[in-house]
């Protein structure tokens, strides 16, 4: 019987577009856990660097959908379902951000990705942060994308506040894609066991161990992470640079083609 977790190859899946961007749907076994990636393919020359892209919390791969099609010009690009999110099944065990990570880190092993640029957004940042400092030999550039959480937000009610704030500010679109992925996909059960860890885990106190090129990127209209923050946090970095772009927490609907010339930009320092 085959098992939810079994991997399956891009041939099982049918290919899909989003826009004239043609991409791959994968699912990558990694023991009790896995993930459902989608790998955007570049058109014509395909000497540009690969992009792997974190989601943050409840969320899904879809989370990045504009920000994935503009930067296809510039790579191949692979978005993750984190195990639990998304189209992905749930683990069957808890797993902390360092598990997360471990789970990224040898996917980008199985599939000889050599030094790609690893993205995260709002709790994949801490995921990839997680991975720069644990697995330096993989990672050269990373970039984080509305770094979470700012120390004085650390609470379930201040952290709730802070994105019902931040809610008003999204456009419809991403309001209800969020909504589903948390109840629907997700679900509170799963949600709550990871509030946890995004909560207990500190990007300022791992940025010093991280040896790997920093692009910090901060949305001017973000309710959760204050510029402030993003430009401090950027500044925790060995090797980092802070950059804003317009829009809310969500930032890689409001300015895609702005945040994909910041990483191609930053996939060649």
């Amino acid at each position: 019987m085959r098992s939810r977790h079994n991997p399956r190859d891009e041939v099982t899946y049918k290919r899909r577009y989003v826009g004239k961007v043609e991409y791959f749907t994968s699912r990558y076994s990694h023991g009790d856990a896995s993930m459902v990636v989608y790998r955007f393919a570049r058109a014509g020359d395909r000497s540009g660097p690969d992009f792997v892209l974190v989601h943050g919390i409840g969320v899904s791969a879809r989370s990045y959908g504009p920000t994935a099609v503009a930067l296809a010009q510039h790579g191949d690009v692979y978005l993750l379902d984190l195990p639990g999110y998304g189209r992905s099944p749930r683990p069957d065990h808890d797993l902390s951000i360092a598990g997360h990570a471990q789970v990224v880190g040898d996917f980008l092993t199985d599939r000889e990705l050599d030094h790609p640029v690893v993205v995260g957004h709002s709790m994949g940042t801490q995921v990839v942060v997680e991975m720069a400092a644990e697995y330096p030999d993989q990672l050269d550039h990373i970039a984080l994308i509305a770094p979470v959480i700012v120390p004085s937000a650390r609470t379930v009610p201040k952290v709730a506040g802070l994105f019902l704030q931040n809610a008003v500010k999204e456009p419809p679109q991403v309001g209800l894609m969020a909504v589903y992925d948390y109840l629907v996909r997700a679900g509170v059960p799963y949600m709550m066991q990871q509030t946890k860890h995004l909560l207990g885990n500190h990007l300022e106190e791992v940025a010093p161990r991280v040896d790997a090129k920093t692009l910090v990127i901060c949305g001017e209209d973000d309710a959760i992470v204050p510029i402030e923050w993003g430009r401090e946090l950027a500044g925790r970095f060995p090797h980092g640079w802070f950059a804003s772009v317009p829009g809310p927490h969500a930032t890689m609907f409001a300015a895609p083609e702005s945040i994909a010339g910041l990483l191609d930009e930053h996939a060649h320092r």
